[in-house]
Order: C-alpha cells, then sequence, then structure tokens
C-alpha cells in the first residue's frame, strides 16, 4: 500500500461505514463495512464497534493494519474534541474524543467533523473539484450539516444547518426528516428549502452549491423546483463522502 491508501471511518447516528480508500483515484479498495450504531450512542459503545468495524475493514492484512486513519463524526471537533453531539449520546460532549479513539482502536487517527469530511471529499473528487471560490456543501439528512470551502480549503464546524430563520432553527424545518415527519411532498419541501439556500446565499455569495445525504439520490425531485442564483448540484459521493473524506484528511494531516 502507497502513501496515498488510508483508511476512512464514518460515524453516524444509525451506522459505522468504513473502508480502505486509493487517494489517487477516490476509489475503495475494499468492501464498504457497516455496522449499527450501538443504541444509545455511549463513547465506550461506539469506539468499541469502531474498534470491530476496523479489525473487519483492515481484514487481517498487516499492510491495511499500518494505514493512517481518519474517523468523522457528528459533532463539532475543536483540537480533537467532541463540542456537540447529534444523534449521538450527550456524554460526547466536551470529550477529548481524537485520544479516546486512539486509545480504543491502539492507533493514532485524525478526527473531524462529518460534513466537513464529506465537503473534502467533494473538493478532491466530486462535485467540487477544481472549483474556485467558494462553495457551500449541506447533507440533508435527520438534521443539516454543512461544509465551506473556498479555493478548495475547508473552513471546518460551520453548522449552518442551526441558522434561526423565521424563528426557528432551521434544520427542524428543512431537513429531510422535517419532509418524512410532517409527509411533507416534494413542492411543499422545496419550498422550505427555497427559504434555506435563499438566506444562505444572501450570507455567503457561494459560487456553488452541492446538496448531500441519502436523499441527493432523488435530486431530480426538488431541486429544479428551486430558484437561485447560485448552481446548485447533487453530491457526487453521498454515502461514501464521509469515508473518502476522513480518509483524505488523515493523509493530509499526516498521521
Amino acid at each position: 500500500m502507497s502513501s496515498s491508501t488510508a483508511i476512512g471511518i464514518d460515524i453516524g447516528g444509525t451506522g459505522i461505514k468504513g473502508a480502505v480508500v486509493d487517494l489517487s483515484t477516490g476509489e475503495l479498495l475494499s468492501d464498504r463495512v457497516k455496522l449499527a450504531t450501538p443504541k444509545g450512542g455511549s463513547p465506550r459503545d461506539i469506539i468499541e464497534t469502531t474498534r470491530k468495524l476496523l479489525t473487519l475493514v483492515s481484514g487481517g492484512s498487516d499492510a491495511n493494519a499500518a494505514l493512517p486513519i481518519g474517523v468523522c463524526f457528528p459533532a463539532v471537533v475543536k483540537h480533537g474534541r467532541t463540542m456537540s453531539a447529534a444523534n449521538v449520546s450527550d456524554k460526547w460532549i466536551g470529550l477529548d474524543a481524537e485520544q479516546l479513539f486512539e486509545e480504543g482502536l491502539g492507533r493514532p487517527i485524525h478526527f473531524v467533523n462529518d460534513a466537513d469530511a464529506a465537503g473534502y471529499a467533494e473538493a478532491q473528487f466530486g462535485a467540487a473539484r477544481n472549483v474556485p471560490g467558494v462553495v457551500l456543501l449541506t447533507t440533508l439528512g435527520t438534521g443539516i450539516g454543512s461544509a465551506l470551502l473556498n479555493d478548495g480549503v475547508l473552513v471546518p464546524n460551520t453548522e449552518l444547518g442551526h441558522l434561526e430563520i423565521d424563528g426557528r432553527d432551521y434544520e427542524t424545518r428543512a431537513a429531510f426528516s422535517a419532509k418524512e415527519r410532517e409527509n411533507l411532498s416534494w413542492e411543499k419541501w422545496a419550498g422550505r428549502l427555497q427559504r434555506y439556500y435563499t438566506t444562505l446565499e444572501k450570507l455567503f455569495s457561494p459560487d456553488l452549491f452541492i446538496v448531500g445525504g441519502g436523499v441527493s439520490k432523488h435530486h431530480q425531485e426538488f431541486l429544479p423546483l428551486l430558484t437561485l442564483s447560485t448552481p446548485i448540484v447533487p453530491a457526487v459521493h453521498r454515502n461514501n463522502a464521509g469515508i473518502l473524506g476522513a480518509a483524505a484528511l488523515a493523509i493530509r494531516f499526516g498521521v
């Protein structure tokens, strides 16, 4: 394995996914392994499940066992600490999570916010590759994650899903979970997305919007309903974006 190969692990509220990644191409060199996130999402249980996943991804290969590891997580990450917790236990808040993972896995890692990892993946291998200026990736899922890039450089921990619009934390209105919870039509949901993306345009004057999350595979149902000055396109890597971005950042920061 070369220095352009790493393991990416993406921890979410429902699943923990990982694979070996070829960072010269953005392709997976192993099967993508997925294990269920333990109920309650406690630090001890998530770290133990991540250890099991790493063993499966490595597949008993000594070469894989020596690869750099990147881990992305649904939280604001500051200097290795989780400063928030989305769809996992509140016990994560304020923890030195990077150190806890390193102790649990017995390996050094690079630790990053999950939406930031997805945005970095799109900048390296996807819809934001070689796009100059300001790119905003938003992941529409249980909440709204965001990644802000300027000329391919990541500005971390933007958390733009929590913008207050019309007196509401707007991910509670515009996340895909809100569409499902309220049984909204694509048209009604797109009306909420219109309000959200128009607000982002006013604040950031972006050159490109990228829409990720599982619902982006249905982009033809809602993106054409939006009227924006900024081009808006679906993410290329969707479910693999966190894995790719976490792995790429592990190489970038020399784990």
